[in-house]
């Protein structure tokens, strides 16, 4: 998909009052009493695109939603604590709203000077943000002018703040939006080859549709993570207490997925461009001291009720040999239980492997995201995408609701 789409540098923004729709949905932290940004990699993402505002004149408000609270109050979801880790980005007052519509907002946006920067309370505290109630997203536009779209992580929603909005004022993408659609649409239309794509995480229903689409794009595909123990057990292998997901049923639409069956037909149609693991490390819990290696190409076994939790060392070097010789990678959910530092090798290596490679690297999603924040990593790749779920539906080839709005008519 080739999108034309509106850029802020070509929009006619000086002075004007901007609605900067940011991707703000970080999972906040509690520190002695207070609530605390962990990790602002989001937040600096939107920094060149709020400087460049700035440049122009414009005075700023910030919508956006915190996680799920379900349409009421939640303390620990309020906007605040990101105003004020902004704030600190920018070195200059970041005013946090108690909320993001009413009388009291629109009187502080009106009052509101060039280069003075308003946030607004999380959207998500109503119901009608979910149900994109239009009279609500009129009300979210109140004394606005002009709309800087930035929310790539939440493109894919049809919610009153991101096409709601949308419908109401003129509007372009922001400079993170368009870096993102740029490069994901590389990895689709223009891969640079050997193109190898790392496929992680737990589950492969958020994957099928990447899966599906990569492997008519990549030279190899390489497996880790719970997402190798669906491939393992589609092919017979045992898997025991191992976490996979093989089948899934939604009651309420009458579907039911058999991802044992996806997996045999990815094999088929993808023949050796999808690589699974040779070994495995396994313990008998998450909290056993015993680790063993079982290496599955010589027909060793699982042990009865035990599970596989990370890549082992001979698929750390295997996968490594073949992401130096790519010219871009993009990968996407741990090799493991990341969380826990003896089940985090595969992830880090293979991490190190791109690092280290001269390809163009990218990488997307939640997990994925908070690997550089923990190791440090800032920098370090070509493009963290800040999409979460969108970046993988993005590359499914799914069209986003917004995107009518932020592309020129052809």
């Amino acid at each position: 998909m080739k999108y034309n789409l509106k850029t802020l540098k070509e929009a006619d923004v000086q002075g004007k009052k901007i609605l900067l729709r940011a991707p703000y949905d970080i999972t906040l932290t509690e520190k002695n009493g207070s609530w605390i940004v962990p990790d602002d990699t989001r937040i600096r993402a939107t920094l060149p695109t709020i400087e460049y505002l700035l440049q122009q004149g414009c005075s700023i408000g910030f919508l956006t939603y915190v996680r799920r609270p379900g349409g009421k109050v939640v303390e620990g979801m309020r906007t605040k604590p990101i105003a004020d880790r902004l704030s600190k980005l920018l070195g200059r007052p970041v005013k946090a709203l108690s909320e993001c519509v009413g009388s009291e907002v629109e009187k502080q946006i009106k009052a509101m000077k060039p280069g003075e920067l308003t946030m607004l309370e999380n959207v998500r505290f109503h119901p009608e943000e979910e149900a994109a109630d239009p009279e609500f997203a009129k009300q979210l536009c109140k004394g606005f002018e002009f709309i800087v779209y930035e929310g790539f992580a939440q493109a894919m929603r049809i919610h009153a703040s991101t096409t709601g909005i949308l419908e109401i004022l003129p509007s372009c993408c922001g400079f993170l939006f368009e870096k993102e659609i740029r490069i994901l649409s590389e990895l689709l239309e223009a891969p640079k080859h050997p193109f190898v794509a790392v496929q992680g995480g737990a589950k492969i229903s958020d994957r099928v549709g990447v899966l599906q689409n990569l492997i008519h794009k990549a030279d190899r595909i390489l497996i880790g993570g719970a997402l190798a123990n669906t491939f393992f057990k589609a092919k017979g292998m045992a898997v025991e207490k191992s976490k996979v997901e093989d089948v899934f049923v939604d009651a309420s639409r009458g579907e039911k997925q058999d991802y044992l069956e996806i997996c045999r037909r990815l094999l088929q149609e993808a023949g050796d461009k999808i690589v699974l693991p040779i070994d495995m490390l396994s313990a008998e819990s998450g909290e056993s001291s015993d680790i063993r290696v079982v290496n599955l190409d010589t027909g060793e076994h699982l042990e009865k009720n035990w599970s596989y939790f990370d890549i082992g060392p001979r698929t750390i070097d295997l996968y490594s040999d073949i992401l130096k010789t790519a010219k871009m990678i993009f990968a996407n959910g741990p090799m493991g239980v990341f969380e826990e530092e003896r089940f985090a090798i595969g992830t880090k290596k293979i991490a190190e492997a791109m690092i280290g490679s001269s390809a163009i690297t990218v990488i997307g999603g939640g997990d994925t995201e908070s690997i550089v924040e923990r190791y440090g990593w800032q920098g370090k790749f070509t493009h963290v995408s800040t999409g979460g779920g969108a970046s993988l539906e993005f590359l499914a080839g799914k069209e986003f609701p917004v995107m009518k709005y932020l592309s020129r008519s052809k």
